[in-house]
C-alpha cells in the first residue's frame, strides 16, 4: 500500500541539506563498511537478487551489493547524493524520491535496507511500511540506528554543533530513543512487517587528520547550510575543537559509536 499525502514531505525537508557537500559527505558513507558488511553477514544476499537501499546517499553500500552480483537500486531525498551515487554506480537504477511514497511497485525487491535513514522519515512506520510493501513476501528489511547515546563518540559533534542550529520549536516533541529496547520492534510491528533479529554493533569511524574531520562532519545532514556561509569557519573550528580528545598521537581520529540493528521480515 502506499502513503498518504499527509505522510509526505521528509526528501523535501531534506534533500537540500544532505546535498550541500556530496563529495564531503562521501568521506563518511564510504568509511561506513563495518555497518554495510554486518547487515550481509544477517541476509543471504545471492546474485542476480534485486536489492533497495533506501537513503542511499552516494551509494557506498549499493557498491557492495554490485560486488556480490546482487542488482542494486536506490532512492535518496538528495538529487546532488543521487548523481554522485550513478556515476559511482554506471546503469544502476537510483533515484530521487520520498521514503513515506516509494516509486517502486509492490513485492520488487529480495532485500530492502535502510542505514540511518528511516528516522528521517516526517512518518517513520509510513516508511517502514513502505519498505515491506516493495519487499517480496518473507524478504528481509534491514534497519539501522544509532545506538546508546552514552556509547556513541559523535554525541560530542552534536552537542558541539546544536548552537549553530535554528532553536527547536517550544512545543515540538522530544526525540525518540530507538535504541531502547523493543522501540524498533513495535514500530516495525505497526508498519506490518515481522521483527526477527535484533542486535547491537560497534565500530570506529577514523579520519587521518583535521582537515578531513573538518570536511566530513559539516557535510553531515546539511550543517554547513544551516550554519550560513558566514559561521561555516567557525562551525568546522567548533567541531574540531570539540573532538580534540578523540585525537590520537599522529594527527588522526577515532570516533566510536553503536549501532541498532533490527532484521524484519515484509
Amino acid at each position: 500500500m502506499s502513503s498518504t499525502t499527509e505522510t509526505m514531505g521528509s526528501a523535501e525537508r531534506w534533500g537540500r541539506l544532505w546535498g550541500a557537500r556530496p563529495a564531503d559527505w562521501a568521506l563518511n558513507e564510504d568509511r561506513q563498511t563495518p555497518t554495510y558488511e554486518t547487515a550481509l553477514q544477517h541476509v543471504r544476499l545471492a546474485a542476480g537478487q534485486r536489492v533497495l537501499d533506501i537513503g542511499c546517499g552516494v551509494g557506498a553500500f549499493l557498491r557492495l551489493v554490485a560486488a556480490r552480483g546482487a542488482v542494486p537500486h536506490g532512492v535518496d531525498a538528495s538529487e546532488a547524493l543521487v548523481e554522485l551515487a550513478r556515476t559511482r554506480l554506471p546503469g544502476a537504477d537510483v533515484r530521487v524520491g520520498e521514503m513515506e511514497n516509494l516509486p517502486h511497485h509492490d513485492d520488487t525487491f529480495d532485500l530492502v535496507t535502510g542505514f540511518n535513514s528511516f528516522f528521517f522519515a516526517n512518518d517513520m512506520v509510513a516508511a517502514l511500511r513502505e519498505a515491506g510493501r516493495v519487499a517480496r513476501p518473507g524478504a528481509p528489511v534491514v534497519i539501522q540506528v544509532w545506538g546508546a547515546h552514552e556509547r556513541c563518540d559523535l554525541e560530542a559533534m552534536k552537542q558541539v554543533a546544536r548552537p549553530f542550529l535554528p532553536p527547536r520549536p517550544p512545543d515540538a516533541p522530544p526525540d525518540p530513543d530507538l535504541s531502547q529496547p523493543g522501540a524498533l520492534r513495535a514500530l516495525a510491528l505497526e508498519a506490518g512487517l515481522a521483527p526477527e533479529a535484533e542486535f547491537d554493533t560497534s565500530w570506529a569511524f577514523e579520519y587521518p587528520d583535521e582537515e578531513t574531520l573538518g570536511r566530513a562532519m559539516i557535510s553531515v545532514a546539511g550543517l554547513v547550510v544551516l550554519a550560513g556561509p558566514e559561521r561555516e569557519e567557525e562551525l568546522r573550528q567548533a567541531i574540531v575543537e570539540g573532538l580534540a580528545r578523540f585525537r590520537a598521537a599522529n594527527g588522526s581520529y577515532r570516533l566510536e559509536n553503536e549501532y541498532r540493528f533490527l532484521i524484519a521480515r515484509a
